[in-house]
Parts: structure tokens; sequence; C-alpha cells
């Protein structure tokens, strides 16, 4: 069975390889490898995630299903304020991610965790996803729903997902969990969605 970006153990051949990105001004560069997500570009709903964040960034940061660690890394990059966790199904993304954290000069806990399995109880400021959507509906949903425990008083939710893929569902799903769930930019197909202020059943 082929391995999937979602794979815990992914056992396809390495195949290293070296990703630079640029992000308001400051050059980064990630290793990456088989069997984990967009290795061979930084993919277009995490950059456009990346660019529609606000000025300003502080505190507690998760990025939740965190490949090679593209979005974690960045936002610890370009906000010294921050506090990075990283975490991800994927075993080879998160050696990666702590990889590339280092090289990068950023502090960051890295997680092997499925979903929020090892996250529960730990509370952010801000979590940033580009949710696996081949995972399926029912696996995404869940970690939005656990993303709504996960939050600090004040707390966002910032994540991407293509309309094609089922932004407005993904949307409409969210507006049963957070009192505020909005679309803060679309481009190129691509919803950025904020979403705080989760509903008292789901705290």
């Amino acid at each position: 069975m082929a391995d999937h970006y979602y794979t815990a153990q992914p056992e396809s051949k390495h195949k290293p390889g070296v990703v630079n990105y640029t992000y308001r001004d400051e050059t980064l560069r990630f290793e990456t490898d088989s069997g984990v997500f967009s290795r061979t570009e930084i993919d277009k709903g995490t950059d456009i995630l990346l660019r529609a964040l606000p000025e300003t960034v502080s505190g507690d940061v998760l990025d939740m299903g965190c490949g090679y660690g593209v979005i974690g890394v960045t936002v610890g990059k370009h906000w010294k304020d921050t506090r990075i966790t990283m975490a991800d199904v994927n075993e080879r993304a998160c050696g990666l991610s702590q990889q590339n954290a280092q090289k990068n000069g950023v502090a960051a806990k890295v997680l092997v965790s499925d979903g929020y399995e090892k996250i529960l109880g730990s509370h952010y400021d801000l979590i940033l996803q580009n949710p696996p959507i081949r995972a399926g509906k029912v696996v995404i949903y869940q970690m939005f729903a656990d993303a709504a425990t996960c939050l600090k008083e004040g707390g966002q939710l910032w994540l991407v997902i293509r309309k094609q893929q089922g932004a407005p569902s993904a949307l409409t799903y969210l507006r049963t969990l957070y009192e505020q769930a909005e679309v803060v930019e679309k481009e190129a197909g691509y919803w950025i969605i904020c979403c705080e202020k989760p509903l008292e059943e789901h705290q």
C-alpha cells in the first residue's frame, strides 16, 4: 500500500530534497523527503495562509499537521515573540520539522501526534492548519472540533482549504463550533478561514 503524507511511518525510499521559501523578505531553507506533504515545493495553500496572517503574531502557536515544518518554522522565524509547537502523525515529517527548525534558528517543540492525541489539554493563542484533505472529512472535522478545546481565551484557529475540496461545507461546520468563523482571504480557489470564540459546549 502506497504511503500517504498522513502515513504514521512512511516506508517509501528516501529522496532527500531542499526547498527555499522567501517570506516577507526573509529566505528560509527546508529539508524535504519522500513520504511527506508537498516535498518538491511549498504548497500554494500554505503560502496563501502564511501571507494572510496579521502583522503581529505572538504567544503560543500550534502548527497542526506540520509536514516538514513550513508554517511553524516560518512563523517562529518571523515573529520572535512566539513559542512554536509543531505536530504531525507522520514520524518522518516530524523529524524533518525538528531539523528545519534548528537549521533556521527556530526553537520549537515537535510532537508525533495522531491529530490532537498528544495536544489535548494544551492551549494556544493561535492554531494554524492546512488540513489533510485526503485523510477524509471525518478526520479533518474532528481536528476542527479538537482545536476548539485547545484555544486560549481570545485565541484563533486559522486554516486554508480549497473551495473545490469542501471549503463552503467546512465553513458551515465550523460555525457550529465557533461563535465567529469568517473567510478572511480568497485567492486562486483557496479560502483562508479564521475562527474564534469556541461555543461553550465545544470548549
